[in-house]
């Protein structure tokens, strides 16, 4: 029996030997930790759940078989998210029809929204990233924050309830975008611009690519759109649907001027 015991005890002094040696726990530290639960607003009762959550698909790499990736807690944060921010609309709106709504949850969780207030936070500081990428963490950042930012969701939902999940949403998302009334705003410009084509009776806008540079994997595109004989606008952006907009906000501000 005596035996047994020591085995058993030996066998847990190597499980938490292996678990403090995890190469996450060298970056999520106790005072790591401390940190994260300051910005939730509650005591973490499985930290696992946040581990997870932080923890990039690259960083795998340096991890054993059975770890994953935050994308399976992105899946659920995502859903967690959706349904506060539709809660707070319906609530908020009553008269408004579902066109408004849709449009309006769109621009409070798309990928922008959700990194500017990953990176308010902080949250860069506790993602788990592989070392060989963090040059190019700069260039993909905001997808990066967006992601662990709805996995965090995800992660709070499974350790403390859609009470506390929904705190931190308005806390973090919610309550400061709609103090600047952004949420509201409408930023697409090839929409608007179309509009005001078909409201004065004008040809559809024209946008043609001008310029393309850069490598491959870094290019900046130049575009051009004419809105009949008397307007037109120069926009640049890494992609074209970006250079787009940008070339249709130049020539709303042409018109509205």
């Amino acid at each position: 029996m005596g035996l047994i015991f020591s085995r058993l005890l030996s066998f847990i002094g190597l499980r938490e030997e292996k678990i403090n040696s995890h190469p996450a726990n060298q970056i999520l530290t106790p005072q790591k930790f401390n940190q994260l639960e300051k910005i939730i607003g509650v005591s973490i009762k499985d930290k696992s759940f946040y581990i997870q959550a932080l923890m990039h698909r690259s960083f795998l790499e340096e991890l054993e078989d059975e770890d994953k990736s935050n994308e399976r807690m992105e899946f659920l944060g995502d859903s967690v998210l959706s349904l506060v921010v539709a809660e707070y609309l319906f609530k908020n709106f009553p008269n408004e029809e579902e066109g408004f709504l849709t449009k309006v949850r769109a621009k409070l969780v798309n990928k922008f929204a959700l990194s500017d207030a990953a990176e308010e936070m902080g949250l860069e500081n506790f993602i788990l990233i592989n070392q060989n990428l963090t040059h190019s963490f700069a260039r993909a950042q905001k997808t990066v924050l967006s992601d662990a930012f709805e996995a965090l969701i995800g992660a709070i939902y499974l350790d403390q309830g859609i009470k506390v999940a929904n705190n931190f949403i308005h806390k973090t998302l919610i309550d400061p975008i709609v103090k600047n009334d952004e949420y509201l705003k409408d930023e697409n410009f090839k929409s608007q611009l179309l509009e005001y084509a078909q409201a004065n009776k004008i040809d559809a806008p024209n946008y043609v690519v001008i310029n393309e540079e850069g490598p491959q994997h870094d290019r900046t595109f130049t575009i051009k759109v004419t809105l009949g004989d008397a307007f037109e606008g120069i926009g640049l952006g890494k992609n074209k649907k970006t250079a787009e907009q940008n070339a249709a906000k130049s020539t709303l501000n042409q018109i509205f001027k």
